[in-house]
């Protein structure tokens, strides 16, 4: 599988500032990519270099083995881009608004009209004749992720597009990102964990301007080695009496009567319930815990 964007040791800095330092990462083909950091960790920097919107101090990013240029941008041709508050003409209705897009993109009439009609349809807006003055955020940014799809692109690059959602405008926009998969790469910026957790199939984590974390889901949660482990007991008393047989380096929370505990090789899930068992505790629940998105970028970014 051929990668759709390689990005090699890209740097920006503002002055003093630097935004984004030496950032390597690729993203195959086919793919829903999850972008994570803080606000100002250097994300939208990133995105503007890929777009050839703002030009790096060193460092090279590729599209399609193309190189991108800043202010020369042919790459772009690969690329639909979707900002985090698209921005529409009010007067217009969506089939206007796209078929605009679509002329502008140099599609012919026959292409325009039909994809239109393909990509109303895919984000739910074929019915909806109200002018885009009249639309909720929710059907904007669907609106948006349509105008980004007008030419076919082979990357798809969202910056935070679920951001300033509820959840439903969320659970139908992250809906729209994995069913265009099969055909275009997404590329996501976010803060927001949930989301990468429910979508992606890879991520990286960029934080103060330094990539600290990279690949895929399973691939970042396997390096965080054991699972945790959730006990949970009827008895206060019970839960005193585990906690005092274990070293407490093991102990990650205590509460009146759960106990979440971080195994190690020396002392694994079948010590637990062995201990459990030696000693008469019996557990309302034994569950082991896998490290979420959320527990992975707090580790990276701490």
């Amino acid at each position: 599988m051929s990668d759709v964007l390689r990005i090699e040791n890209l740097t920006k800095a503002f002055k003093k500032n630097i935004a984004v330092d030496q950032i390597s990462f690729s993203v195959p083909q086919g793919c829903i990519f999850g972008f994570i950091g803080e606000n100002g960790a250097g994300k939208t920097t990133t995105m503007k270099m890929v777009l050839g919107l703002l030009k790096p101090d060193s460092g090279a990013a590729y599209i399609c083995d193309e190189l991108v240029r800043f202010g020369m941008t042919p790459t772009n041709r690969y690329v639909g881009y979707l900002p985090d508050v698209p921005q529409f003409y009010p007067y217009m209705r969506a089939d206007e608004y796209l078929h605009f897009c679509g002329e502008v993109s140099g599609l012919d009439r026959t292409k325009i009209r039909h994809r239109t009609g393909e990509l109303l349809d895919l984000v739910g807006l074929k019915s909806v004749k109200k002018k885009i003055g009249g639309y909720s955020r929710g059907m904007k940014q669907r609106l948006g992720v349509a105008q980004a799809l007008i030419n076919n692109p082979k990357v798809l690059i969202c910056d935070e597009p679920t951001s300033a959602l509820d959840p439903v405008g969320r659970k139908d926009v992250l809906d729209i990102l994995a069913q265009i998969r099969e055909e275009t790469t997404v590329i996501f910026s976010t803060h927001i964990l949930s989301d990468v957790e429910r979508v992606c199939d890879r991520a990286a984590v960029i934080h103060q301007g330094r990539l600290v974390l990279e690949g895929t889901l399973a691939e970042l949660k396997a390096r965080r080695g054991s699972p945790g482990v959730l006990i949970e007991l009827s008895d206060p008393a019970d839960t005193a009496k585990l906690c005092d047989l274990l070293p407490p380096e093991l102990i990650s929370t205590r509460s009146q009567t759960e106990v979440t505990l971080a195994p190690t090789k020396d002392f694994t899930e079948l010590s637990l319930l062995d201990t459990l068992v030696r000693h008469q505790i019996l557990p309302v629940r034994f569950e082991s815990l896998s490290p979420s998105v959320e527990s992975l970028f707090l580790e990276a970014v701490r």
